[in-house]
């Protein structure tokens, strides 16, 4: 008798120590991992060329900043242009996002171990990087042969300039390339100082203007491709600022889409073009910011080009950088 009327008092007892068990755990458990703490300030690159259209709309209607102000997180907007200074804040921690870098950058950086992800496309532009010159009787890419040409190495340009070259049987070394920013390289060819340049964004209608003609754009040779990339602990700890931030930016773009005149305006206005000459490029830009199997596949034949001109030391598998949030 007394047997079976202690049973359930034990059985209760094991309840309570069981839940007690559960609830402090037991010294094998590993606590659960803290979120991590979204920052109250980012960093957000502004870049307005070459005809960087979304991001000028951006400035002007302060959509990201806005965002971000329903959170309390201030926002900052660096004008770094240059790709590697890009990657070297970023690496440094100083900047976030890179909201417009070349894909050669990215790549680059990445190999030399900088952490970041590349977490859409800004833009695709192959019609907006050429080569030109101002004497008639230079053709193609075959009639460079032997002759100078300016233009910032290491980047989408160079690239189309060693793809127009091998279009036409020509290794690199056919021509002389002069390493320069694309203002002073378009001068260097007005002047008759080099015989072509490396010309993107509104450096092209400023030479045609002046008298030069494009020898070729970079359709049918490479994608041109511009990667928004940011900081790979933060796509990793706080995947949730990347996807508002590239939600902010879609609705720059689809502005673009619905007030077409208005957004020519911003861009005249921070360029310096007419909102006619806005007209005439803006369809050489495709800012679908989706990261489809041909950007992966441009971003490969990027990485080749470094490789083959010795700008990049070690090949990388590309995979772990590109994330589609």
């Amino acid at each position: 008798m007394f047997h079976n009327k202690l049973l359930p008092k034990l059985a209760v007892g094991c309840c309570l120590a069981a839940l007690s068990f559960g609830i402090l755990g037991c010294g094998g458990a590993k606590p659960a991992e803290p979120k991590a703490t979204a920052p109250k300030e980012l960093k957000i690159t502004y870049v307005k060329s070459p005809l960087n259209i979304p991001s000028i709309i951006d400035k002007n209607l302060q959509t990201v900043s806005k965002e971000f102000a329903k959170t309390d997180t201030k926002v900052s907007f660096p004008e770094i242009n240059s790709g590697a200074k890009q990657t070297e804040a970023l690496a440094a921690g100083s900047l976030d996002i890179c909201s417009a870098l070349g894909g050669t950058s990215a790549i680059l950086a990445a190999s030399n171990g900088v952490d970041l992800k590349i977490v859409g496309i800004y833009s695709r532009a192959p019609k907006a990087f050429n080569i030109m010159a101002k004497d008639p009787s230079i053709k193609t890419a075959a009639d460079l042969a032997g002759k100078k040409v300016a233009g910032p190495k290491g980047t989408i340009l160079h690239q189309i300039l060693i793809a127009a070259l091998a279009k036409d049987g020509l290794k690199p070394d056919a021509v002389e390339l002069l390493s320069m920013d694309i203002p002073p390289s378009v001068n260097a060819m007005l002047n008759g100082n080099v015989d072509a340049a490396l010309v993107a964004g509104s450096d092209v209608l400023r030479a045609q203007k002046a008298g030069a003609h494009i020898i070729t754009s970079g359709e049918g040779l490479v994608d041109a491709t511009i990667v928004i990339a940011a900081r790979g602990d933060l796509v990793k700890n706080n995947p949730d600022i990347i996807k508002r931030y590239l939600a902010a930016h879609k609705e720059n773009i689809a502005y673009l889409a619905k007030e077409q005149s208005k957004a020519y305006d911003f861009t005249a206005q921070a360029t310096g073009l007419t909102p006619d000459d806005v007209a005439v490029m803006a369809p050489w830009y495709d800012f679908d910011p989706e990261i489809k199997t041909a950007d992966i596949k441009d971003l490969n034949d990027t990485q080749d080009f470094l490789l083959a001109t010795g700008l990049q030391k070690n090949k990388i598998d590309l995979a772990p950088y590109i994330v589609k949030i």
